[in-house]
């Protein structure tokens, strides 16, 4: 596989080798490449349980569970009034 680096790439890559941390600039892709994919899978985690709240509040609205918008606001807007009070 031949991949391609901008110089800054290249750069940072070495400036990482040269630290110490790494023995290669292998090692620093590699490294880099597990923490990209790590991050993927987090935010796919995420967004799935976003998703699986989203459908719980449906539900609970299609129960007849829901409270009127203004009442809404105005709870929410308590709780960040009492979290920003020392």
């Amino acid at each position: 596989m031949e991949v391609s680096l901008t110089p800054e790439l290249e750069k940072r890559i070495a400036d990482k080798v040269g630290t110490g941390l790494y023995d290669s600039a292998s090692e620093v892709v590699r490294e880099s490449l597990r923490l990209l994919f790590s991050a993927e899978d987090t935010r796919a985690r995420r967004l799935e349980q976003l998703h699986a709240d989203i459908q719980v509040g449906l539900d609970e609205l299609d129960r007849g569970e829901g409270i009127p918008g203004d009442r809404a606001f105005a709870e929410v807007t308590e709780f960040l009034e009492r979290k920003r009070r020392p």
